[in-house]
């Protein structure tokens, strides 16, 4: 008998896979290189631990993931390491409401931020103006 097993199973018979295909299958990213690089960079946490990208994760485990600026808050409701349809991809996980919140909120802020001085490539004279101004910024947060 041919059987095809796309999730790995354990000696309890949970579902479990690799952090990095569950990622990448759950679309957090376009490939399973970016997921690796990504969790390699420290910015996936399993079970508030930091983890490598051959972790196996479990039905409930809770993740937190760090694509900047944003923050994810995420418990794993389903596994699997194929690469479906956003839908499909939408059931792997349950992000919390404070995570949504935070995102949205986040999402917002950076709306009402004004647009860019500098049309296209600015020049020297404004990359200077732009550099005293991050310096100045810098030195004022220093102080408090």
């Amino acid at each position: 008998m041919n059987v095809h097993h796309s999730d790995h199973v354990n000696e309890d018979s949970a579902p479990t896979a690799r952090l990095d295909k569950w990622l990448w299958a759950a679309r957090f990213f376009k490939t399973r290189q970016m997921a690796i690089d990504a969790i390699n960079a420290g910015r996936v946490d399993v079970n508030s631990e930091r983890a490598k990208p051959a972790k196996t994760i479990h039905l409930h485990d809770l993740l937190l993931l760090r694509k900047p600026p944003f923050a994810f808050h995420l418990m794993v409701k389903s596994i699997s390491e194929k690469r479906g349809s956003a839908v499909i991809a939408r059931s792997l996980y349950e992000e919390t409401t404070e995570s949504l919140a935070a995102r949205a909120a986040l999402a917002q802020e950076q709306r009402d931020l004004p647009p860019p001085v500098f049309k296209g490539r600015p020049t020297k004279h404004d990359r200077r103006a732009l550099e005293n101004f991050e310096r100045a910024l810098h030195s004022q947060r220093d102080d408090e």
